[in-house]
């Protein structure tokens, strides 16, 4: 899926939707490495960009394509037809993508890609939610369940509020903005995104010459707190981990620092590049095994002439590893701490 992190005026200009590009696909490929017939697993189906490119790969490539948004797998019948029977398409989350695949029959995948966050689809449709640009009701769910925005933003306490835009969103200005919909929801609930983006914006100052709203870092955050994106993240590398065949590659695109951190810490953890403490040392366990070989030893951005084409890759990440024979480790304490909003008496550092 092509995503959509920041929104720049020109593109708040345009009046149509920006087509759906696949972002660094050429890359997401080249990192995969789809030499052999295998199992394909795209955790995140969207509009189906990735998912297409490994079924042209190769005849021999079979895919299973994963989406928690209902319309995503409505819109993906056609090329589910046009498959052949190399495809199947699975309503579900990624971060269970281990037991959506084992309910299909299939133990094992040979390649995992995962493409992190909202769908320019999701974005370009006022009625989701998603964006300030258009006005809609204020929801943000992708699959459609669970509460939504506007429940969290008519319904959290304001200092709850304040650590999701700040932890999550990463608005240095959260709790005067927390406390601004506070005070604004006493009078009436915030029920649209323009609502909501008006008010953002008579708190928090746009910097000199950025073409970022003011809205932006607030909306990311609650949207990740809706969805759980972070925890759903953490989920998915682990089920990757554990449903790689040996030599089997995972290939990750993030959109912004929370999630880019979460996938480098996590290969860097599982291939053994982590600094960890000498086991000689009392009370300390051994290292886990080394269960991924990265495939790209630092991220991979799009080129200029992507961006130039597709503005929505600007901040585009890609990670890739390659699977050890290793058996999956637990899970990364440390990365599911990354997933998660602080405890309360971590708030003094908000503004």
């Amino acid at each position: 899926m092509s995503r959509s992190p920041r929104t720049t005026k020109a593109e708040t200009a345009k009046a149509e939707p920006v087509r759906h590009i696949p972002v660094l696909l050429a890359e997401v490929l080249a990192g995969l490495s789809l030499d052999r017939p295998g199992l394909a697993v795209d955790g995140t189906f969207g509009a189906g960009g990735y998912t297409r490119a490994l079924l042209d790969a190769a005849p021999e490539i079979r895919v299973i394509a994963i989406d928690r948004d209902p319309s995503a797998i409505r819109a993906g019948a056609a090329l589910v037809d046009a498959s052949g029977g190399r495809l199947r398409l699975v309503q579900g989350r990624f971060g269970d993508l281990d037991t959506l695949i084992a309910d299909q029959d299939e133990a094992q995948a040979d390649w995992v890609v995962l493409d992190i966050g909202v769908s320019s689809m999701q974005l370009d449709e006022a009625h989701r939610g998603f964006s300030f640009r258009q006005d809609g009701p204020l929801d943000m769910r992708m699959g459609g369940d669970g509460p939504s925005a506007a429940d969290l933003v008519n319904g959290e306490e304001e200092g709850t509020l304040a650590d999701i835009l700040y932890h999550f969103g990463e608005e240095r200005r959260s709790r005067a903005v927390a406390r601004a919909i506070v005070e604004a929801r006493r009078r009436a609930p915030i029920t649209t995104t323009a609502q909501l983006a008006e008010l953002i914006a008579g708190v928090v100052r746009p910097e000199p010459g950025s073409p970022i709203h003011p809205a932006t870092r607030s909306f990311q955050g609650l949207r990740i707190a809706v969805n759980d994106e972070l925890g759903e993240l953490v989920r998915g590398l682990h089920a990757a981990e554990r449903v790689l065949k040996p030599g089997g590659r995972l290939a990750v695109v993030t959109f912004h620092s929370l999630e880019d951190r979460i996938v480098k810490q996590f290969f860097s953890a599982r291939s053994g590049r982590a600094a960890q403490a000498s086991r000689h040392l009392p009370g300390v366990e051994r290292p886990a095994p080394k269960s991924f070989r990265l495939v790209t030893k630092g991220p991979i951005l799009p080129s200029e002439a992507e961006t130039e084409v597709n503005p929505r890759a600007r901040s585009a990440k890609l990670r890739a590893g390659e699977r050890t024979d290793a058996p999956p480790p637990p899970p990364l304490s440390a990365i599911e701490t990354l997933a998660s909003l602080p405890a309360p008496q971590g708030r003094g550092a908000r503004r």
